[in-house]
């Protein structure tokens, strides 16, 4: 069966995708160690590469890379959160998923590579297989109505039990018709609670650091660079959800936005305030020297001893 590869440094992806045939399939996977769903996506990945035989020469390989560790890799498949697969063959990217949906991961993987074995046998569940049944409805006609059942369908006293039974138009509803926008709001704002402690120092920015898509994110990307920080980010271009949330959730209408600890700093303005006022404003995040910042894990960075959790 075909395995899994860890990438750990931009040479060896280079060398990895240069040694295989243009007819290859290229699945690329992309982590973080810090983010929780990208352990659910590894054990898709591995499930998936399990089904596939080995062939010489391969027609599909798996790859798994750390996003921040390997950031100019990131960058070229304009990686904004994770995890995130691409697909890709010949040179070309032929599909991005985002997330760690198990069905939307597999029917990406089998559409371009073709189906491997029965993923069901390992914990994937297998694709649905759907036979179509002879028509019984002749049959059904033919039935003599039960004692107590009704022209329009409803009743469940009559013969044939409950194979037969549809409720009429006078039936009470089995349920309460609800509503599932509270439901939706609170699980943005879980995953938004989330975000913004998902790294000491998080940006949520237009664009990326590498290419910003504003000149406000431009600038604070430069002066977190300055400063030392090691930070985390997110492209809220990406996801208009989380775009619209952080609006609510912070109090604050335009981006970027930056979190410290998890606590909201401010706007690009506010962060100018602090830094005149307190050059050591960033002094418990710095992991890098003056002028290196950049994106990095979590790990990297020192904690704050009086952050919020």
């Amino acid at each position: 069966m075909s395995t899994v590869e860890d990438i750990t440094s931009e040479n060896a992806f280079t060398t990895h995708i240069s040694s295989l045939p243009p007819t290859t399939t290229i699945i690329i996977s992309f982590h973080t160690p810090w983010a929780a769903p990208c352990a659910q996506m590894s054990l898709i990945l591995k499930t998936l590469a399990s089904s596939y035989p080995p062939q010489t020469p391969p027609t599909i390989s798996f790859l798994n890379l750390d996003a921040e560790a390997l950031p100019e890799v990131s960058e070229s498949y304009d990686v904004t959160a994770v995890p995130f697969l691409v697909i890709q063959r010949d040179g070309k990217v032929l599909e991005k998923v985002s997330g760690s949906d198990a069905a939307k991961v597999r029917a990406a993987v089998e559409r371009h590579a073709g189906k491997g074995g029965n993923t069901g046998k390992v914990g994937l569940p297998p694709a649905l297989e759907v036979t179509r049944r002879e028509d019984d409805g002749a049959k059904d006609a033919t039935e003599t109505k039960g004692e107590g059942e009704s022209e329009g369908g409803g009743g469940g006293g009559g013969g044939g039990g409950l194979s037969k039974y549809a409720p009429g138009a006078n039936d009470p509803k089995t349920a309460p018709e609800m509503s599932s926008t509270a439901g939706q709001k609170e699980e943005l704002e879980t995953r938004l609670r989330e975000l913004v402690k998902a790294a000491p120092v998080m940006l949520f920015m237009k664009g990326t650091p590498s290419a910003p898509q504003c000149g406000f994110s431009r600038t604070i990307v430069s002066m977190l660079r300055e400063q030392g920080v090691r930070y985390g980010f997110f492209n809220i271009l990406a996801d208009e959800e989380v775009r619209s949330g952080m609006k609510t959730h912070s109090d604050w209408p335009t981006f970027p936005q930056l979190y410290a600890g998890g606590e909201f700093v401010g706007g690009l303005d506010i962060v100018k305030e602090e830094l005149e006022s307190n050059p050591d404003f960033f002094a418990d995040y710095v992991a890098a020297p003056k002028g290196k910042g950049g994106m990095a894990a979590p790990e990297d960075q020192k904690q704050p001893a009086t952050a919020s959790t």
